[in-house]
């Protein structure tokens, strides 16, 4: 058995055949054999581990570590992998790859460059979907709070699905069958595939800009598999269905299956045609329920004419009716004897206040200075001031005064001031 050991020739003695049969590789070459060698020998293999120190750069690749619990390697996916890559890679995810060995010639270390790549446990598109639907449930876009109202009686309704899938048969049969007071606008779009997002997207935005506008928007397809109905996940299609200016419905599917399209509409429907029958009512529940309301309102204006009549009966019989002058003659003898109180009224006022004055004119005849004259009195005044005289002592000689009789006037000069002290 050959012994793997390297064997090493002192450099002080051997002859020079043994020197000559000694091969020396520069760094370079012997790189470039373990090169051949690993990459040869490990073209493509899976390899399972856990992923950490993720790094992007704006190159476009992505380089990481694969690792577990006891030793490490170095990973590197090219830009056009990685552009493929539906889920988010992140520190901590397990995930299985399919890779082959390459050596890096000038550091002399060697990488995983991941040609494939899944999360261990769950598919990829599984882990795509619930990463994509934690991002945009953080920012609210499930919030029941943004739904709209869907119209109780839709006029136009437009139908973002592909022309010839067995989901717009059966919707328009359920329309058909249903209502028939509604428009429907077909906006074929591809609902599977490589740019069938891009594509419902467009929908949606023509059938926002549509004159008149749309009541309703359906986007429908009938049901498959998670790769089938992926683009119904597209974030491009969840934001389109939330910033839209109608009511959305998604009706996605079959029962079992729920996207995110799903959870951002307005309302949900299991299948196209719960479509129609969540959008569009009944028209022979319709016309059952117009039934109901004409029997009720027969009945109700039965009854008020009956509660009427019975009104006017009663009416009828009062005696403002019967004899509608005596409440007029009433009025006409209360207003009679009304005025007969208000004449009296007036002639007892009229002699009281006859008297009052009399009694007042009376006391103020006797205070008046006139009637003291009459009884021989008089008043003297000064002839220029016109003031009484009350004090001798105020009154000069040679000074005229007028005195005032009960008839008439005196001017006189005073020629003495007797004292009568």
């Amino acid at each position: 058995m050959q012994s793997n050991t390297p064997q090493f020739e002192s450099t002080d003695s051997g002859s020079d055949s043994a020197k000559a049969k000694r091969q020396i590789l520069s760094v370079s070459e012997l790189t470039a054999s373990i090169k051949d060698k690993l990459e040869s020998t490990f073209p493509f293999i899976w390899v399972a581990g856990e992923v950490s120190d993720v790094t992007r750069p704006r190159s476009g690749h992505v380089y990481f570590t694969l690792k577990d619990s006891n030793s490490q390697i170095r990973a590197v996916m090219w830009r056009s992998t990685a552009s493929r890559l539906r889920f988010e890679l992140e520190d901590g995810t397990q995930v299985v790859c399919g890779a082959g060995i390459d050596v890096y010639a000038p550091r002399g270390s060697y990488q995983l460059v991941i040609r494939q790549i899944e999360p261990r446990g769950m598919g990829a598109l599984q882990l795509a979907l619930r990463q994509l639907q934690q991002r945009l449930a953080a920012e609210g876009l499930f919030d029941p709070a943004h739904q709209k109202p869907l119209p109780r009686f839709p006029r136009r309704i437009a139908v973002v699905t592909s022309p010839t899938g067995a989901a717009i048969r059966d919707f328009l049969e359920a329309i058909r069958r249903r209502w028939q007071g509604g428009e429907v606008l077909v906006i074929p779009v591809r609902v599977q595939g490589d740019g069938a997002a891009d594509e419902i997207v467009g929908g949606i935005h023509t059938s926002n800009h549509l004159t008149p506008r749309p009541d309703v928007l359906v986007i429908t397809r009938g049901g498959g598999s998670l790769e089938d109905l992926w683009c119904f996940n597209e974030e491009c299609v969840v934001r389109a269905i939330f910033t839209s200016q109608i009511p959305v419905i998604s009706a996605v599917g079959h029962e079992i299956d729920v996207t995110l399209s799903d959870l951002v509409a307005d309302a949900r429907a299991l299948t196209p045609t719960a479509a129609a029958e969540l959008m569009a009512p009944s028209t022979e529940e319709l016309q059952a329920t117009m039934r109901v309301i004409q029997r009720r309102l027969a009945a109700s204006l039965r009854s008020r004419a009956v509660a009427a009549r019975s009104q006017l009966t009663s009416l009828s019989g009062r005696r403002i009716f019967r004899r509608p002058l005596d409440r007029l003659h009433d009025l006409a003898r209360r207003l009679d004897e009304l005025e007969v109180r208000a004449t009296r009224a007036i002639r007892v006022r009229h002699a009281n206040g006859h008297g009052q004055l009399s009694g007042l004119a009376g006391r103020i005849e006797s205070l008046s200075p006139l009637a003291v004259l009459s009884r021989g009195f008089s008043l003297t005044e000064r002839t220029r001031a016109g003031e009484l005289i009350q004090d001798a002592a105020t009154v000069e000689v040679g000074e005229r005064i007028t005195t005032r009789l009960a008839q008439g006037r005196l001017i006189s000069v005073v020629e003495a001031i007797p004292d009568d002290s």
